[in-house]
Order: C-alpha cells, then sequence, then structure tokens
C-alpha cells in the first residue's frame, strides 16, 4: 500500500545508532536476525501484513467516522429553506445549524488526551475499546434522523462528540504504534483518504435517498443519518473483530511470533526504546503536556482544519448557493473530494520518498491561499469560484497527513505518543469552532467573515510552519554541539531521550 520502504539491514542500522540519530538501547545487545535476504523477505513480509490490516481498518473507521460528522451538511442542503428541511423541520433558530455544528466539539475536544492515555494503559483491549465505541456513534447517528426537535439535535450531537473522542486520537496512535518513522506518512496520506471518501460518497449516498423521501414517514433528510448510522454499526462488528492489539501482543493470526518480535525490534531502532520503565516512559505527563513541539505543530494543524472544516460543513450550501439545485449540488461535492485525494496521494508520496516534509507543507499552504483569495474576492463567475473549492481541498488535506506524520516521526514514547496524536487530533479540532460560527446565514452568499476568517488562517499556517522549520532546525543544530562534548557512554544516555528531529 503506497511506497513500499526498502528493508532496513542490520548494518545500516548499526550506522543509523552510530550518528546518534536513533535510540541509545538498540546498541548494548541487537537481537539476532535471519541472513540478510532472508531479513528483507521478512521485512516485506510484515510490512505487508501491517498495510493490509492496520491502515484498512483504522482507514474505515475514520472514514465513517468523519462521514457521521459532517453528513449533517448534506441532510440541510436537501432542504434548504422548504417546510420539510432540516432547519425549518425541528424549528432551528437562524443560528441553530451553526450550534448544532459546534456543540460536537466541546466533548470531542475535551475528551480526546484522556481517551488516549487509557487506551495506552492496555487494560482494555483496543479492538473493543474502539469497536465499542463506533457501536454507540452508530446508534446515536441514526438517533439524529429520529428526533423530532431542534432541543434533542443539539443532545444528540454532544453525545455523539463524547462517544467519537477517543476514535481518531485512538487510532492515529495506532498507526504511529505500528509504523517506523520513515513509513509513516505514506499511511498517514491512506488514512486520511479514507476519511476523505467519506464525505465524497455521502454526496453520492445523499442524491441518491432523495427518491425515499415520505418513506415511513420520514424524510430524506432524516434518512441520510438513519442509514449512515446502520453503516456505522454494521463496521463496528468488524473492528471490534479484526482490530489487533498493540506490536507487543500481536494476535498469532495477525503476526506470527518471529515476525511480531522482528517488528518490535524495527520500531525500536526508528524510534528509541519505549516500554514501559524506558527513560521515554519515565517523562512525566506535565512534560508531555508542555512540549513545544506537540502545541506549535497542533497550531498548524488547526489552521488547516479552518479549511477542511469550512469545506465539510459549508461546500454543499456554497455549491447550492452557485445555483446548482441541492440534489445535484450534492454530486457537485464529490469532485472537490476527489481532487483532496489525489493530492494527498501525490505530495504525500514525494514527502516520504524525499524525507522532507516542510517545503511540500508550504506549497499545499500556497495552493489553499489561491482558493481563500478568489473566495475573498468573490469571483461573479460561479464556475471560478467552484475552482477555488478545488485548489481548497487539494492544499488542505495534505497538510493533515504530513503534518500528523511529522508529529509523529518527532516525538518518542507511547505516552508521549498517546498525547500528542490526541492533542493534535482534539485540539487541532477545535477550528469547527469557528469555521461553524463565521459563515453567517445572513451575509449569503458573499459570507466575507467566513472568506476572510480562513484566508488569515491559511496565512498564520504558513508563517507557523516556518517557525516550526527553523526550531527543529536550531533543535538538531544544539544538539550536535552537546553531543561533541560527551563521551560515547554519555551520548547513549543522552540519546535516549534528545532524538533528531526531521523536517
Amino acid at each position: 500500500m503506497g511506497e513500499v520502504p526498502e528493508p532496513v539491514s542490520r548494518e545500516e542500522m548499526l550506522g543509523e545508532k552510530s550518528n546518534g540519530s536513533m535510540g541509545g538501547s538498540v546498541s548494548s545487545s541487537l537481537p539476532s536476525v535471519p541472513a540478510e535476504e532472508e531479513e528483507r523477505k521478512l521485512d516485506r513480509t510484515i510490512l505487508w501484513k501491517r498495510d493490509l490490516v492496520i491502515v484498512p481498518i483504522m482507514g474505515v473507521l475514520y472514514m465513517v467516522l468523519f462521514l457521521d460528522r459532517t453528513n449533517i451538511a448534506n441532510a440541510r442542503s436537501l432542504g434548504i429553506g422548504q417546510p420539510d428541511g432540516l432547519e425549518r423541520a425541528l424549528n432551528m433558530p437562524s443560528n441553530g445549524y451553526n450550534t448544532a455544528l459546534w456543540i460536537f466539539y466541546i466533548p470531542f475536544v475535551l475528551a480526546e488526551v484522556p481517551a488516549n492515555l487509557i487506551l495506552n494503559l492496555n487494560k482494555i483491549r483496543p479492538g473493543i475499546w474502539l469497536g465499542g465505541q463506533m457501536f454507540l456513534l452508530g446508534i446515536l447517528g441514526m438517533c439524529q434522523g429520529l428526533t423530532r426537535s431542534y432541543g434533542g439535535l443539539l443532545v444528540v450531537r454532544f453525545l455523539l462528540g463524547v462517544f467519537e473522542a477517543s476514535l481518531p486520537a485512538g487510532a492515529t496512535y495506532m498507526i504511529s504504534m505500528y509504523y517506523t518513522r520513515r513509513e509513516a506518512a505514506v499511511r498517514f496520506a491512506w488514512f486520511f483518504n479514507f476519511a476523505l471518501a467519506g464525505p465524497l460518497f455521502s454526496g453520492l449516498l445523499a442524491y441518491a435517498i432523495q427518491n425515499l423521501n415520505g418513506v415511513s414517514g420520514y424524510q430524506g433528510w432524516r434518512w441520510i443519518f438513519i442509514i449512515e448510522g446502520l453503516a456505522t454499526v454494521f463496521v463496528s462488528v468488524f473492528v471490534i473483530w479484526l482490530c489487533p492489539n498493540f506490536p507487543q501482543h500481536a494476535q498469532s493470526w495477525f503476526l506470527k511470533a518471529r515476525e511480531r518480535d522482528r517488528l518490535v525490534y524495527l520500531l525500536e531502532v526508528s524510534r528509541g526504546a519505549e516500554d514501559k520503565g524506558s527513560a521515554a516512559d519515565n517523562v512525566p505527563i506535565w512534560k508531555i503536556l508542555v512540549d513545544w513541539r506537540i502545541h506549535l505543530l497542533t497550531m498548524c494543524f488547526f489552521c488547516c482544519d479552518v479549511t477542511a472544516s469550512s469545506i465539510a460543513s459549508f461546500s454543499p450550501t456554497i455549491l447550492t448557493e452557485l445555483g446548482w439545485v441541492s440534489t445535484i449540488a450534492q454530486l457537485m461535492t464529490m469532485p472537490v473530494w476527489a481532487s483532496g485525494i489525489v493530492s494527498t496521494f501525490l505530495i504525500t508520496w514525494l514527502t516520504s520518498r524525499l524525507n522532507l516534509r516542510a517545503p511540500f507543507l508550504l506549497f499545499a499552504i500556497c495552493l489553499q491561499l489561491v482558493g481563500w483569495c478568489i473566495m475573498v474576492t468573490y469571483v461573479p463567475a460561479p464556475g471560478v469560484r467552484y475552482l477555488a473549492l478545488f485548489f481548497m481541498s487539494m492544499g488542505t488535506f495534505p497538510q493533515m497527513s504530513i503534518l500528523m506524520g511529522w508529529l509523529s516521526a518527532n516525538l518518542r514514547g507511547r505516552k508521549y505518543l498517546a498525547v500528542g496524536m490526541a492533542w493534535m487530533v482534539g485540539f487541532g479540532n477545535c477550528a469547527n469552532f469557528i469555521s461553524s460560527n463565521v459563515f453567517i446565514t445572513t451575509q449569503r452568499p458573499r459570507y466575507p467573515t467566513g472568506f476572510a476568517t480562513g484566508l488569515s488562517f491559511t496565512l498564520l499556517g504558513f508563517v507557523l510552519t516556518c517557525t516550526a522549520f527553523v526550531l527543529l532546525f536550531l533543535s538538531n543544530r544544539k544538539r550536535d554541539r552537546t553531543r561533541a562534548t560527551m563521551t560515547d557512554a554519555q551520548r547513549e544516555s543522552y540519546d535516549e531521550l534528545y532524538f533528531k528531529f526531521v523536517y
């Protein structure tokens, strides 16, 4: 799946260790490994097994979640201004739709980090933890289509935020635990592209569901919630059944004992010792919570997610206002999402191939800026404004996978990864509070507040990405100067916590 990296030989591992970029615990006692050719074959087998199990399971999980999170936009666009539409059927106030969007994110943001720390304790099998909450999420998703009041919709969406909180962060944590720093970037691209496939097919489904309007006394927008909620329940059963444990305890149907030991070894070579009792594991939680790497890269994620959440929540509405009827507007969202998928594959593959992150992030941000500039200037031609959505999609979604891989590659230790990935997904998604409140209904179709806000945060993201690059570069220079004054034994101890950053 994606690029298959060349397996790392024993000599290359030793070389990596000697230049001080990897953890210190591997050097003292390298495990015995097969002959080089057999070793390469084993590494390829392990990689393909991970790609065929971890990425599809986590990706489908996130796709269904993203679909459940954004289907309210499709439900709304099916009946804008109509008596049986979402807003008028539930007697929603003028800002009711915006409130229904942001109320979801209150528990979603607050529960992300605690949920990942619980998962990290390994007291509950990952499949049960993730799949069980996904099952409850599907039930609540159906309840959105059954509610008879605006207040009922708000309660259900708040509960959706509670049970979805652990799922995206848990999925990204599982990917971080199973892949080396070099491998993770492409796998995060696959992961996010699964997510983009959710709203892509949601638009097609919404178009198909229009014919169910009135069936069993339910409006068409209700059937969107009911059918997609049932799909979530269905998928949750397979997540419970097939989701593997953490690498050290991977089931035998997934990895044989020899493969499991080899994978644990490769992960330790890449990331350093992360087991309980290691130097990385003993870092106090408060130090993790104030680490500048987590907060700076999360702010970069936040800035690009302002655009992502704007596309997810308002593109069907914007397309309707460009002149397409609501049902056609559903279909017209599909090419926008598809362009994001293609762009994410291409840019992230180049990122992994060249082992560079910051330059491609800045290029993606420039694509975003083109889209927002078109929206802000409000070009009269609908086709040009439609093109702006493509620029925004192609620039936004590659950033999300690259930033997730960038943070994962610059953290060490299970606690660090659990908190860091949850923080990025949780607090990065606070962007939804902004996007759900700046597209003011009374300002349509120009939405000056919404478009200006999107442009401003995109410019801020450019500045923050440059800042992250400079700080990581300077940190590496400082680390090199510090190591130059140490003995070999001191370097080995020092490298357990202070490893070489990538950018």
